[in-house]
Parts: C-alpha cells; structure tokens; sequence
C-alpha cells in the first residue's frame, strides 16, 4: 500500500516538474523574441543595447503583472465557480490584451505618478536610462517574488517603488516627491478598507432583500435585475473614466461626426458623461434581467444555491470588462519606463511624455496576457478561494465594490489601488460572514459546554459509584458485573468528553476569513515600495558599474 502510494506521489512530481519545464520554456521563447527583435530593429540606433536590454526587462515585467495583478479581476469569478480556471483564463487574457491594444493609448508618463522630478537628470541621459532599467526589473523581480509567495500585491506600487529607488540612487533623496509618496502610502488603508466596505454593503443588502426573504424566489425577480442595473451603471461608468481616457478625443470625434453632436468635445470623459452613458446602459441591462430572471426556471425551487446562479453570467461580464480596464491602465505599468528608455535611446533627451511605439505596446499586452496563463491560476486560486469562501453572491459584491471604490476615489481624488481594493472586497465578505454568523456560532458554543458540563457530571457520579462498589468488604457476582459495566461507561464518557472539548475548541477558533493569509497579504502590501526601492537603488549601481 505503501510502495503504491510513494509509486503516486512520484508520478504527481514528475507531471509537474515536467509543467513547470514546459512553462519556463514558453517564458523564455517569448523573451527570446523580444530580446532579437529589439536587436534587430534598433541595431543602428546608439545604445541600442540598452533599449534591447529593457526591452527584455519589460516584457519580463508584463508577464509578471500577468501573473500577480489580474487575479484579483478573475479570482473571485473562480471561486465562486462562475468560471472555471481555463475560461476566466481565456477571457482574461483576451480582454487584458485587446484593452492594451484598443485602449492603452499612444502616449504614456514615462515617471508613474510623478514620484521623482526628472529635471534633475539635466542632460544626463545615459543615467535616466540606467535608472529607468533598474526600476522596470526592480518591480519585476519584487513582483516574481510575491507570486511565488502567494501574494497579491500593486504591481502600481512596485513599480512606484522601483523609480523612487533608482532615482535615490541616481540623484538623492531630494529627486523624490514625498508628498506624492505620502498619498501612495495613505492608498494602503483607504483602498482596502473602501473596498471592504461597499462589498460587505452590497452582500448585506443582497442577504436582506433576498437570501433571508421567505419566498426568494419573488424577492429574485424585484431584486436582481436591480442589483444587476447597479453593477452595469457601475461598470460602464468606470470603463468610460478609467478604460476608455486615452482614445476618448477620437471617440468623441467619430460619434460627433458620423452620428450626433452629443458628446462635449474634452481630451477625457468627465464624470458627469460617463456617469450617463452608464445610466442609458443600466436602464438597458435592468429590462432584459428583468424578462430573463421572470423566464428562469432553475431557480423554482427557491434554494440560496438557485439564487446563486442568477448572478453567474453577470460575474462573467465583470471579470471581462475588469480585465479591458485592466489592460487599458495598468499596461502602462509595464511599458511605461520602457517607453521612457526607448524615447531617449532614440530621441536623446529625456521626456515627461512618451509615444509608445506599437512594438512596445505588443511587448506589454502580449506579455500581461501570456504571464497571466502561464503563473496566474497560483494568485487566481490565493484570492478566489484561500482567503474566504466565496460563492456568486459574494463574488458579485466584491466585483460591484471594485467598480464602485475606483469611481469613488478617482472624483474625490483619492489615491487607491486595484489590488487593494479587490483584495480588501474579499477580507469585507468574509468578516461580513463572521458578524452575521456570530449569533449562532454562539448558540452552538453554549449548546456544547452544557453537553460537556452535564457529561462531566455523570462521568463524576460513575466514578462515585465505582469507589463505593470496589471499597465493599464483601462482593456479589451482581457487584463484578456491574464494575465492570462502570469502568467501559467511565472510558467511553472520557473518550466522548475528550472529543467534545475538541470539538468545542474548533468551534471558538472557527473564522471565515484566514487570518494566515490576511497576515502575509497585508504585510507584502506594506513592504512592497521600500523592497522594490532597495532592489531598484542596487541594481542601478551594479548597471552603472557594468556600463562605464
């Protein structure tokens, strides 16, 4: 049994060494290509070496914000089952990639956030290159680091953390905009804890409106295409702000030439523009809910798990259009110092702004996509299921919260991060789980410890009896029979006492979110900027020393 059971474990390890070959392989070809054809299309350019190099670093960078960062779109779509493993995959990678190429945009900051001043490079152009290289595979390593810990972290605040600390390097302290710091750092509350909120929010009034109705089933029909109207106005409004601002101006221009002048002529969507366009289109989603959720016959039985499947197809369209948006902003993660790179490789100088050459752009959709196939299901599985249990319901809550925060904070001028924010929508629905089931864990706990004190209580008079029995001076055949009879009554009621008290143990240790994680996942978050800074201040030196 033994052998057979080695015999299986062998041929799991085998099975996975030979994946995780297959995998490296397939990184390493699409980093191959990317190395020779950076060579090949710049060999005449001077220091056309370092823009082959970053170029690598880049696309070494997109696969990792591929493996780390798009989990939180599609994490918990997988965890409540909505989408499997390999279709949240697929529609992710597809929408990460074509919101990239549709909406990356033609021109990116090439200093994210403005955390470092680049004028004090002057004309120094080598050294913002030799900065800018250490940056990109600053993050890229902090980011390959926290996958493999199992850490969802900001890929915004790694690569944050890579430019302050290239820049310390290459300029001092005095090259870092502390304030601009300061909101990055105020962004490790507010975006999770905004995000924890409004989740919690949405399942409470989910749970009230419907799951603890008396008839679901009617309660379904009001209260979902509600619910499902929300999550669009929500949605699309955050696609327009967020996925669709770098080729708003050519949007504009077709819809006022070609259909109606009704779009105000803006280089990006104003809130109150996007917010209607969202309005028209939650109007729109609620009436075709409406017909299909009046049409449904699986949710007859007026199960929680019936109800459940109402919100699967919307979940579906929320980790798609997560991901367009995704693509859209945070490709420039990946692309953004390597754009920088490029344009003073072939321009000279040093720029706050960059065109981003399509090349470039491939480099980062291509590689956020191929990341994300290869090392994502590690991070999709970490938030789908191994911080809380999620079903659709709460897995609905997390991706509304997700919409919902980015909107809020972008018009209060709120610094938040994706991550966090998604993340943080996880811890809400798990501790919301915990406050509401408190009640009857309590009622559970009281029910046992009274069992308990009352098995004590006759295990006592057992013991009574048998000590009087055996302190007789004269026995009966009766008297043996019955010690006998005490002493398996006394063993069993130990053993039953023993196992209740365990019982009851695990039932006070009980929680529905695991601490464990919250631990590791909160303290990744706090240290992601200084270890991407400190990685990025090292590697500069060392790509300095390599360079004269």
């Amino acid at each position: 049994m033994e052998i057979r059971t080695l015999k299986k474990m062998e041929k799991k390890a085998q099975k996975a060494s030979r994946g995780d070959f297959i995998r490296i392989g397939i990184a390493l070809l699409f980093l191959t290509v990317v190395l020779f054809y950076s060579f090949s299309t710049s060999g005449n350019i001077p220091n056309s070496t370092f823009l082959a190099i970053a170029a690598l670093f880049g696309a070494y960078m997109a696969m990792n914000i591929g493996a780390n960062d798009v989990a939180n779109n599609v994490g918990p779509a997988v965890g409540s089952t909505a989408l499997t493993m390999g279709g949240a995959i697929t529609i992710a990678a597809i929408f990460e990639a074509s919101g990239a190429f549709i909406a990356g945009g033609d021109v990116v900051k090439t200093i994210k956030k403005g955390i470092i001043d680049i004028s004090a490079f002057g004309n120094h152009t080598e050294v913002f290159i030799w900065a800018m290289m250490a940056a990109l595979l600053a993050a890229a390593l902090w980011l390959n680091f926290a996958t493999w810990f199992k850490a969802p972290v900001s890929t915004t605040h790694s690569i944050v953390g890579g430019v302050m600390g290239a820049g310390i390097a290459a300029a001092g302290f005095s090259i870092v905009s502390w304030g601009t710091m300061g909101k990055i750092v105020a962004s490790w509350i507010i975006s999770p804890l905004l995000g924890g909120l409004i989740a919690a929010a949405f399942l409470y009034a989910i749970k009230k409106t419907i799951v603890f109705k008396e008839n679901r089933v009617v309660a379904a029909q009001k209260w979902v295409p509600v619910y499902v109207s929300v999550m669009s106005w929500a949605f699309v409004t955050y696609l327009v702000l967020k996925g669709l601002k770098k080729v708003w101006a050519q949007i504009v221009a077709f819809v006022n030439e070609n259909i109606a002048a009704i779009l105000p002529v803006t280089k990006k969507p104003d809130f109150f523009t996007a917010a209607i366009i969202g309005l028209i289109a939650a109007i729109i989603v609620f009436f075709f809910v409406k017909r299909a959720v009046a049409k449904n016959e699986n949710i007859a039985d007026n199960s929680r798990k019936s109800i459940n499947t109402l919100f699967t197809i919307p979940l579906v369209f929320a980790a798609a259009l997560l991901s367009f948006a995704h693509g859209a902003n945070d490709v420039a993660n990946a692309v953004g110092p390597l754009a920088a790179i490029s344009d003073a490789v072939t321009s000279g100088g040093i720029s706050a702004k960059a065109g981003i050459p399509f090349w470039v752009m491939a480099v980062g959709g291509l590689g956020i996509s191929l990341g994300l196939a290869l090392y994502g299901p590690k991070l999709i599985k970490t938030v789908g299921s191994e911080i809380t249990e999620l079903d659709q319901m709460r897995a609905f809550s997390i991706a509304i919260a997700a919409a919902i925060t980015v909107i809020i904070a972008s018009q209060l001028g709120l610094p938040v991060s994706s991550t966090h924010i998604a993340v943080g929508g996880v811890f809400g629905v798990g501790f919301l789980r915990e406050w509401l089931d408190t009640g009857d864990e309590e009622q559970i706990v009281a029910q046992k410890e009274a069992l308990i004190a009352e098995e004590e209580r006759t295990l006592q008079a057992h013991k009574q009896a048998l000590q009087k029995l055996e302190n007789q001076p004269e026995k009966k055949k009766s008297d043996y029979i019955q010690i006998v009879e005490l002493y398996k009554m006394i063993e069993t009621l130990e053993e039953k006492i023993k196992r209740d008290k365990k019982q009851l143990k695990s039932a006070l240790k009980t929680k529905y979110v695991k601490r464990d994680a919250v631990k590791k996942i909160v303290a990744a978050w706090i240290i992601t900027v200084p270890a991407a800074a400190i990685i990025a201040g090292l590697l500069f030196y060392m790509i300095k020393g390599m360079a004269l």
